[in-house]
This record gives C-alpha cells, sequence and structure tokens, in this order.
C-alpha cells in the first residue's frame, strides 16, 4: 500500500535540489553504488558519463569522466525514470568500482555539475513526499538495515510491505466513520437522538478503543523482535556459566578457567535461533565476595536479572540447582528455565528435588541438551508473548506512543459523550486528536520536527 499516508507530505525543503551520495559502506570492497536523484539527476549524469544510454531500466558499461574529460572509472550505469523510481524523480544510479578514491571522485565530479551532497535518509523522505512509502513503510527500511536477526528481518520486510500501515490506516478510517456519526449528530440537533443513535456511536467507539489495545498488545512482542530477548546464565560460580555460553553461541567467546569468580563483568552476545533473537548474557557467579572488582560484577549481574525475559538458573548438583532457583527468584521476576550442567561428570543423584526433575541436562562437553535448550527458551518466550509473530507489530516507541495516544483519547470521548450537558462539538475534539495521532503515525499530516527525528538516523545514501 505504497503511498497510502503521504498526502499532506509535499513540498518538503529542497526538494529542488538533484541530491547525491554513495549508497555502499565506505572503505574497500569490490563495487560501490552512487545514487543520483532529482528534477537534474539525468541532464548531470549525461555530462560525465560516455556512451550515454538513456533508456530507463536498462544496464549499461560507460566510462565516467570529470569536468576535464578525466577517466574516473569504467562503471555500470542504470536510469530510473519519474515517477517509477524508488524517490518518485529521475534516478541514475552508478555502480563503480570500490575503495574510497573512486566512488568519492565521481560524487565530487556530480557535485561539481550541480548536485548537492544528500543529507541522511534523504533518498527515503523523498519517497514519502513522493507517495511512493508512508512514514511506516520508510522506518522498516531502516528496521531492515539494521536487522540483526531474522525475525527482525522477516517483520521489517512484513512492515515495508504494508502490513502495519493497512492495518494503522484501518484503524483511522474507524475513527473518521466515527467523526461522520458525530457530524449528523452536530448538524441535525434537532432530531430525537440524532440520525444516529448515542448507542451506536459508543458501540463504534468502544470496538475501535479495544482494536487499538489489541494492536498495542504486541508491543511487548515487537520489542523482543526488534531488540531480542534478554536471557541470562545464572548461579553459582564455577558450574559451567561460560562454558554454556560458549557453547549455545557455537563458538568460544568467554574465557572458561577453573577459577572460581572469572567472569567479572557480563558478556552479552546475539544468537539467532528461532522466532525470538536471544540476548544471551553470561554474568559473574552469585556469591558473596570480600573481593571489590567481584562485587561490582555480581552488581551487575544482579541489574541484568532484574531486565531479563528469561533466566537459565545454572548448578552442576540437583541440591545446589534448588538452592540457586530460590535464591534466584528473590532477584528476578523473569521465568526460570532449571539447568543441570557437567551431567557428564555426575555419576548418582545427590537428592531428588522438584527443580532437578524438569531441569535440562546439559554436557557442554559433547553438545547434548543444548538444543533441547534454545527449544525451551523459545518455547517460555512464545508463552510469555502469545501475539502471532506472522501478525504486524508495533516495534517503535513512536508507534506504540501514537497507538495510545488514539485509543486513550477516544476513551476520553467515550467518557465524555456519557455525560450530559457536553456538547457534541467539544466531545468531538478527542475523536479528531485520535485521527491526528494515526494521521501523523502514517504520514498524512506533514509534522516536520516528526520527519527530522525518524530520518536523522538513516544512512547517508538510503
Amino acid at each position: 500500500m505504497p503511498g497510502s499516508g503521504s498526502e499532506a507530505i509535499r513540498a518538503l525543503p529542497g526538494m529542488a535540489d538533484t541530491i547525491v551520495a554513495i549508497a555502499t559502506p565506505a572503505g574497500r570492497g569490490a563495487i560501490a553504488m552512487v545514487r543520483l536523484s532529482g528534477p537534474r539527476a539525468v541532464e548531470i549524469a549525461m555530462r560525465h558519463t560516455d556512451p550515454w544510454n538513456g533508456r530507463p531500466n536498462e544496464i549499461h558499461l560507460a566510462e565516467i569522466r570529470d569536468a576535464d574529460a578525466n577517466l574516473l572509472d569504467k562503471a555500470l550505469v542504470s536510469v530510473f525514470a519519474a515517477p517509477h523510481s524508488f524517490t518518485g524523480e529521475d534516478v541514475v544510479e552508478v555502480s563503480s568500482h570500490g575503495g574510497q578514491v573512486v566512488p568519492q571522485s565521481i560524487v565530487a565530479a556530480f557535485i561539481a555539475s550541480g548536485a548537492r551532497q544528500a543529507e541522511p535518509g534523504e533518498f527515503t523522505r523523498r519517497a514519502v513526499a513522493n507517495g511512493k512509502l508512508d512514514m511506516v513503510q520508510a522506518e522498516a527500511i531502516a528496521d531492515l538495515v539494521d536487522a540483526r536477526s531474522r525475525s527482525m528481518q522477516k517483520n521489517a520486510l512484513s512492515q515495508l510491505d504494508g502490513a502495519l500501515s493497512r492495518r494503522i490506516m484501518k484503524l483511522r478510517d474507524s475513527i473518521l466513520q466515527l467523526e461522520a456519526f458525530l457530524a449528523y449528530d452536530i448538524d441535525f440537533p434537532e432530531e430525537d437522538d440524532g440520525p444516529i443513535s448515542r448507542e451506536k456511536i459508543v458501540r463504534q467507539a468502544e470496538e475501535t478503543i479495544a482494536a487499538l489495545r489489541l494492536l498495542i498488545a504486541t508491543g511487548s512482542a515487537g520489542e523482543l523482535v526488534r531488540e531480542g530477548a534478554v536471557v541470562v546464565i545464572a548461579g553459582p560460580p564455577n558450574v559451567g556459566k561460560s562454558s554454556l555460553f560458549n557453547a549455545l553461541l557455537g563458538h568460544s567467546r568467554a574465557i572458561v578457567t577453573e577459577i572460581p569468580g572469572t567472569t567479572r563483568d557480563a558478556l552479552e552476545a546475539l544468537v539467532d535461533a528461532g522466532d525470538f533473537a536471544i540476548r544471551l548474557v553470561d554474568t559473574a557467579g552469585l556469591r558473596e565476595s570480600e573481593d571489590y572488582v567481584e562485587r561490582l560484577g555480581i552488581e551487575v549481574s544482579r541489574k541484568y536479572l532484574a531486565a531479563a525475559d528469561v533466566v537459565l538458573a545454572c548448578a552442576d548438583s540437583e541440591l545446589e540447582l534448588d538452592e540457586t532457583i530460590r535464591a534466584l527468584r528473590a532477584i528476578t521476576s523473569a521465568r526460570i528455565v532449571p539447568v543441570l550442567t557437567k551431567i557428564d561428570l555426575v555419576t548418582k543423584r545427590d537428592k531428588s528435588t522438584p527443580a532437578a526433575d524438569e531441569s535440562i541436562r546439559i554436557s557442554t562437553l559433547s553438545g547434548e541438551g543444548v538444543e533441547r535448550l534454545l527449544e525451551e527458551i523459545q518455547r517460555v518466550l512464545a508463552e510469555e508473548n502469545p501475539v502471532p509473530l506472522d501478525t504486524p507489530l508495533i516495534t517503535r516507541a513512536r508507534h506504540l506512543s501514537a497507538v495510545k495516544h488514539a485509543a486513550d483519547e477516544l476513551a476520553e470521548f467515550v467518557s465524555a459523550w456519557s455525560s450530559t450537558g457536553i456538547p457534541s462539538t467539544v466531545t468531538a475534539i478527542h475523536v479528531r486528536s485520535a485521527a491526528h495521532a494515526l494521521e501523523e503515525l502514517i504520514g498524512v499530516v506533514d509534522v516536520e520536527h516528526v520527519l527530522d527525528v525518524v530520518f536523522s538516523s538513516f544512512c547517508v545514501g538510503k
């Protein structure tokens, strides 16, 4: 649904300029992409390209020269004619050899001929201004670039395809319908209860509030998809926490020794192993210590435990595992998964305990139990966040704030509408505010400071 939320964003500052930027990362590489967009893109590119092939959507090999006819590179040149381009403007893309000098020299030549350096996110901002994308879809591009897991990649692609935008637009349409009902009530005050019953208006508002709150409820799952679930490995010193960290990670990252208190700070790594990415944290062993540095490490452990989504309670004996779980429950409210480590060294049970019976038994030497532990972590996360991940999710604080504001305004409307003596024209202000919140979210209204905040985090050239 490209362009559904960009009707009012048109005359942005600098839209008459032709902009240029390197759209690939700086540094040594095989290929670099130089992107040129704007009303003079074709004219400027023609000056520096020999031979010139202006046929849209074709790639041709050409020499790129500066204003003095010095050869800069032999590169592939593509032309995309307005409005059938990413930005909705004429776009020329030059795929040159990589490195520092070649692409920078091409950019310098284009700037000398009248282009200017693009600002961060300016290409995508123009796509929004020209109705190619709405704001939510534009943010999905940044999420896709920043994706650190397959779940975030999948969600960003769905959002870029317009899934979340369509859901928001449907909610906005519902609010606009409510506004229409109120207009009848305001325009025909002499009618008994107006042409639309007050009960129907309340029902429409409450149904929309319920739909908004369903979307709000996706926020926790969306945060996990975007940031990853914090899974903390915790327990006494020297029970194999760092070895488990390495086993789950699939390669050696933490120092593993036989000396208690080796881990003095928290180690964190991302594990992409299922629907939810895992921010795996190896923490210092929990115990009383006279060592100042170790006490600092233990304090860091407690902070991670307080913020955890899942805690892996580790011990190398069944009795110690039960004691560890009791100690952790006093520190964290997160779900605790019992893990009995070093099972290859255990020859008999120390004591039968409920925790031990439910535990996942791990050998970091052979890898036994590691796959099952990863599956259990995913199961617990899915149980704690039952929202299906193939539905549109709220993944940004800006989205959550706007949808909450809309729901709150409609709730205020219902309260005011149900009261006697408050004119319809006054109660309607809450409905308009709710609609405005969603319009600002997708970019139907032109709010310059919102645009500046969103696109300031983009890469130059995107």
